[in-house]
């Protein structure tokens, strides 16, 4: 249990990309710029219901922090066969900092996630990272 805690400490951590600029303001700079990210979550049989919730409950708190902006926020459930169900959440942090400096109840909520997903065919139960968005092509 200490090892998945500490992989999804690592993954959150993750999720706070890296500046490849130099110089302490630029760096600063990219910390504090806002940055959407991807968040696959593999549930285990059964906890579907259960896991909406959280993720349901999680999102308030996201918002009434203020560590997110309202759009975009895409929720998608998906069959991954054998009845193994997937989630896929796409969402902005206002800042690149906010995985690492979220409050004790956002961690508590991580946590709750976490325990309702499963690793399975090679990936971990819950994965993700910084995505680009891409603007709708206007015809």
């Amino acid at each position: 249990m200490k090892i998945a805690r500490l992989l999804f400490v690592l993954f959150l951590v993750s999720l706070s990309a890296c500046s490849t600029t130099t110089g302490r303001e630029k760096n600063d700079s990219a910390r504090a710029d806002p940055e959407t990210v991807m968040v696959t979550y593999r549930i285990k049989s059964g906890k579907e219901a259960e896991f909406q919730a959280v993720l349901s409950q999680a999102w308030e708190i996201y918002r009434t922090e203020r560590l997110v902006f309202a759009e975009p926020h895409v929720i998608v459930r998906d069959n991954e066969g054998d009845n193994k169900t997937r989630f896929i959440e796409i969402f902005t942090w206002v800042s690149h900092a906010t995985p690492e400096h979220a409050p004790d109840a956002v961690k508590a909520f991580w946590n709750q996630e976490q325990s309702l997903c499963e690793a399975r065919d090679g990936h971990g139960g819950l994965e993700g990272g910084e995505v680009d968005l891409l603007a709708p092509k206007h015809h």
